[in-house]
């Protein structure tokens, strides 16, 4: 069954395209400076200052069990609202709002890694890509998956 979402912003993990529904991108923001969170989960990269909000910043790298990204690289932050509280997923790259067609929706392939199927919803075959769509609320939630 396709994905109601139709409308995805596009970001980039370990050259590797992913999709978030628009409808849960609260901003797109470039470089932010992040302060630490003691005792803080691994994934936790900090927090950040959006227009006087808290933002928890998530590492989706060390969500995603990536390896980190090349030092001196400045990465993006896709901003998303889950329970009244602003999140800022941390990404390689933000690209544009796509829209793809729904008979290019599968079902996750049985070699997509165990970790990256518990957050993903599906993918699309685009043109020369594979389009991983993350499940923003998962990629939020800190408990296991």
């Amino acid at each position: 069954m396709p994905h109601r979402a139709t409308v995805f912003v596009t970001l980039t993990l370990a050259d590797q395209l992913c999709g978030v529904p628009v409808t849960a991108v609260r901003d797109v923001l470039g470089v932010h400076p992040l302060t630490r969170i003691p005792l803080a989960p691994p994934e936790i990269a900090g927090s950040l200052n959006l227009r006087g909000r808290i933002v928890t910043a998530i590492d989706l790298r060390r969500r995603l069990r990536l390896p980190p990204a090349a030092g001196g690289v400045e990465r993006m932050s896709v901003v998303a609202e889950l329970g009244g509280d602003l999140y800022a997923l941390l990404v390689d790259h933000v690209g544009e709002v796509v829209s793809p067609p729904s008979t290019a929706f599968e079902r996750n392939p049985a070699t997509l890694s165990e970790t990256w199927a518990s957050f993903s919803l599906g993918i699309y075959r685009l043109e020369g890509h594979l389009m991983v769509v993350l499940d923003v609320a998962r990629l939020l939630s800190l408990t296991p998956a």
